[in-house]
């Protein structure tokens, strides 16, 4: 079996444009991302995935490989099938620009899911337990059923807690994705979905096109750098 990773990275961020070049500790976000999962040793391949020349270079120019992407995407899912669609893979993963501190462990047990043939989609969430990011909209939850489905994703807190008196275990999702690749394939196929243009969450619709998401819980993943307060916590973490 096949697998490669592959990091969307697009230069124009709304919420913190640039934030992939912004220099922490001695690198830039990126250049962590593609090295830390390099490191991980769990890939037949890397690559970088961009619409941008200055992340290109970036990638290139410190040893790494990287592709331009030729033609205009709306999500690093997108990006990612196009530059996979000729390649002789049969897992991808596909691992955010924006999370730096990529670790082995996660990403060995989000992959493992796909010893069972009937999954065709996996990602990872972790444990939230502070009520301030509960409540952030930067901070993707999900909800998931006893098999650890997701049911649904969404920028509110969910589920809302109408009755006080069972225990709720919120889960935020992590930003790290493993497809089949015919998966993959099909999701660029399908229109954009209600949920995934109101919400901004791209896996969205593969639910709304009956596709199940097989979530994988993990441990503290890091800082995703998705504003320069994150970059800040990122720098004291590293």
């Amino acid at each position: 079996m096949k697998i490669a990773a592959f990091i969307p990275a697009r230069y124009a961020a709304t919420r913190f444009p640039a934030k992939l070049m912004q220099t922490l500790g001695d690198k830039t976000v990126i250049r962590h991302t593609y090295e830390n999962t390099v490191a991980t040793g769990l890939f037949d391949s890397v690559y970088v995935v961009t619409d941008s020349e200055i992340i290109f270079n970036e990638i290139t120019q410190n040893g790494g490989n990287a592709i331009m992407s030729k033609q205009t995407h709306e999500s690093g899912s997108d990006r990612i099938a196009e530059a996979v669609k000729d390649l002789d893979i049969d897992i991808v993963v596909n691992v955010q620009g924006d999370e730096p501190f990529v670790k082995r462990a996660p990403l060995e047990k989000v992959i493992a899911v796909f010893s069972n043939p009937s999954v065709q989609v996996a990602s990872l969430m972790q444990v939230l337990t502070d009520n301030t990011l509960i409540q952030d909209p930067n901070y993707v939850k999900v909800t998931v059923d006893k098999n650890n489905n997701a049911l649904l994703f969404s920028r509110s807190a969910i589920p809302y807690p109408r009755s006080t008196d069972t225990p709720i275990v919120y889960y935020e999702h992590i930003g790290v994705y493993a497809f089949q690749k015919q998966a993959l394939l099909n999701f660029t196929n399908w229109s954009v979905s209600p949920l995934e243009l109101v919400e901004k969450i791209e896996c969205l619709r593969y639910l709304e096109n009956g596709v199940s998401i097989k979530m994988v819980v993990t441990e503290y993943m890091g800082v995703e750098i998705d504003t320069p307060a994150d970059l800040i916590k990122a720098a004291k973490l590293l």
